[in-house]
């Protein structure tokens, strides 16, 4: 990793640029990648499929009540 200091007296003293090696950041980048995958492949709870179905239900109910609304 390299990293770029700024000159003695040029500035602040908390300015400086962070290069990471190209392989450094494979590997993060890498990692990175598997842990979203871990999270999109895991199973959703059944407590949020519970509220899921629950607000199906609640959207397909008022659906049903506004077309029924809107016959003469």
């Amino acid at each position: 990793m390299k990293i770029e200091m700024p000159e003695p007296n040029g500035g602040d003293e908390t300015d400086f640029e962070a290069i990471l090696d190209p392989r450094v950041q494979e590997s993060i980048g890498r990692s990175l990648k598997a842990h979203y995958d871990d999270l999109i492949n895991a199973p959703i709870p059944d407590k949020f499929l519970v509220l899921l179905a629950q607000l199906e239900a609640k959207e397909s109910r008022s659906s049903a009540e506004e077309a029924s609304d809107e016959r003469p």
